[in-house]
Formats: C-alpha cells, structure tokens, sequence
C-alpha cells in the first residue's frame, strides 16, 4: 500500500524475517527499509528519498503512526516492525542457516559491544566484521570493499535516517551482502548504550514518548508525528472526494 506516496509492505514480523533471510542467502543484494513516520514526512520534501523507499525490496512497519493507518486502510497487522526484536529474530535466524553478520554504524565502539551480546544470544551467531558509523562519505567504497571481503550475506547499517537509506541504495551491492537494513539506533540499545522503552511503556505504543522523557532534546523530531497525522488526513480527504467523483 501506499502511504503519503511511500510504499509500505503490511506484512507481520515473521514473514519479514523470512524475506530477508531469504535476500541473504540468496545474494541478491536486497536493501530493506524500516520505514517511520519521520522518514514519510521526509520524504514529503525529498523526491530522491521518496524513490528509495519505494524502490526497496521491502518497506515495513516500524513506528505506531504507520500502523494505525495501515490499520484503517486495511492491513491485517497485529503489530509493528519494531527494529530490535527484528534484529534479535534475523539473528537467530542467521546462527542457524549459516549466514554471518555484519554490523555497520553507531559511535565507535557500539557495534563491537553490539556484536559481543548478540554472539551470546544466539550461540553459532557469526559476525563477520563491524565498523562504527561515524565515516566521512569518501570512506565509504573502502568500507564497502572491506564488507564484502568479509564474507557477510547480512548487512545491519544504523546511521540514522536519512543517511543510512541513502548509504544502502548506493552501496549494498558493493558490499556483496545478500541483505541490507537500516536499522536506526537499534546497536545503541542492543550495546546497553540506551535504555530501551519498559515492556508496559511499548505494549501501550508509549515507546516515543518514554523516549522523549529520557531524551528531551529529541522534542524537534517528535514534531515530525502531529504533522503526519495533518498529511494523513489531508491524503484521506482527498481520496474521499476522488471516490466521491467516480
């Protein structure tokens, strides 16, 4: 479906998994998109971000805005694509089919400390190299070559939107994974580097604004929700009018 002109997938956590496992072994190079409110609102005023989105072998739920409005277009979705428990699942995944890891992005230091809890995890887990996230853009063929020599089939990048879509789109199939996602600050929270929302804070989709409490200074990015819920109902008044007419 479309959603303010960016392509979501409404499929469940599962079925994802199984998808990218699949890129991976596969070599196909595949780049996925966690896709968040904050990233269609971007997407709004950037054409070229826009076309990656839709451009992506998968575009999933990860924020509860996008859910609710799957939701009232349609979709049978339980729940969102949350990133960490999408991670935690590839690589389980991955330790048993055999396909190492790779883990791009966080400040230095984050994605070794990342790697050392997932490795304890999920025994047999093999993670092929990592790199931390904080590179000027001419590194970037180099780290790419270095990721491929690696042998990875799975590419984890967390560098933030919109940099790590925009890294994806033009360097996963440098890289010779079989599968790149953008996973946001995920390694922040599997290194212990952040604190992740309770249990009873994300069953009631309160996960922002535990956030928010813990980190005020995110209040400017928080902006980015109401605003979608103005696009959203602007999108649907104009649907309704276009049916209306028909």
């Amino acid at each position: 479906m479309q959603i303010l002109g960016c392509r979501l997938d409404p499929i469940g956590a599962d079925e994802a998994a199984d998808a990218i496992i699949r890129f991976a072994k596969e070599g196909t190079g595949a780049h996925i998109v966690t896709l968040g409110t904050e990233m269609v609102v971007y997407a709004q005023r950037d054409p070229r971000y826009r076309e990656i989105v839709n451009r992506s072998a998968l575009s999933l739920c990860d924020t509860v805005g996008l859910l609710a409005v799957a939701r009232t277009r349609g979709a049978k979705l339980r729940e969102r694509v949350a990133g960490v428990e999408l991670i935690e699942d590839l690589c389980a995944r991955a330790a048993k089919e055999n396909v190492p890891v790779y883990l791009l992005g966080g400040s230095p230091g984050v994605a070794e400390r990342a790697a050392q809890v997932l490795r304890s995890r999920h025994p047999g887990l093999q993670i092929a190299g990592t790199h931390d996230g904080y590179f000027p853009d001419e590194q970037s063929p180099a780290i790419a070559a270095a990721i491929r020599a690696s042998g990875a089939g799975l590419l984890f990048v967390g560098m933030g939107f919109p940099r790590q879509e925009f890294w994806l789109a033009e360097y996963v199939a440098q890289t010779g994974c079989g599968a790149g996602i953008g996973i946001g600050g995920s390694l922040d929270v599997i290194s212990g580097n952040v604190q992740r929302a309770p249990d009873r804070w994300r069953k009631a989709h309160l996960e922002w604004f535990y956030r928010l409490v813990k980190e005020p200074h995110r209040w400017r990015r928080q902006l980015a929700l109401p605003y979608f819920v103005l696009l959203v109902a602007g999108e649907n008044l104009r649907n309704r009018f276009a049916r209306e007419k028909t």
